[in-house]
């Protein structure tokens, strides 16, 4: 699985706390949500954890800096995706479906629950969401076609589609329905 660059704003972040957040991301990603704990992490960057607090207030602060480079980094694979092969939904929904089979327990901090959009760097979220506004610039289609790629990805990450189910054509179909 591929790792994700720390993508956390330098001008509110320390290094310090650049370097939790790196380490916080290699555990979700490697070991899963319940794996990432204060105690844990600070084994990760070699302080007690304790000392963590100095630089995070609590478990869901470093949680709202792993959401923000989350977004960052979705932002940067579609729009690279639209760049390379063209501005279309098919393009687009590849490039979702492939981020979050690549990085399952970040897609899912970043989608599950509510959203605490006052503790994301401002324009985080807007700047994931661009290119599928792009791409269908229409805000009720954007969210429809959105929710119908979440709720396929999802299903494919719990593996909840029956044994022999196509998936690529079932995207294709999808993709081809908001398309239209």
């Amino acid at each position: 699985m591929p790792s994700l660059p720390n993508m956390s704003d330098a001008t509110t972040l320390s290094p310090r706390a650049r370097a939790v957040v790196a380490a916080a991301s290699r555990i979700l990603e490697q070991d899963g949500p319940e794996a990432l704990t204060m105690r844990r992490l600070g084994e990760a960057v070699g302080i007690r954890a304790p000392s963590l607090y100095k630089h995070f207030p609590d478990k869901s602060a470093v949680e709202i800096a792993l959401i923000d480079d989350g977004f960052e980094a979705m932002a940067v694979a579609f729009e690279t995706a639209l760049v390379e092969h063209g501005a279309s939904l098919a393009v687009l929904a590849r490039a979702y479906r492939d981020f979050a089979r690549a990085h399952p327990h970040l897609y899912r901090l970043i989608t599950a629950g509510p959203l605490p959009r006052e503790r994301l760097r401002p324009g985080v979220e807007a700047r994931a969401a661009a290119p599928l506004i792009r791409v269908l610039p229409d805000p009720d289609l954007a969210r429809a076609a959105w929710a119908f790629a979440h709720g396929m990805v999802i299903i494919e990450l719990d593996d909840r589609f029956p044994p022999g189910a196509d998936l690529d054509a079932a995207w294709a179909a999808g993709v081809a329905a908001f398309s239209g």
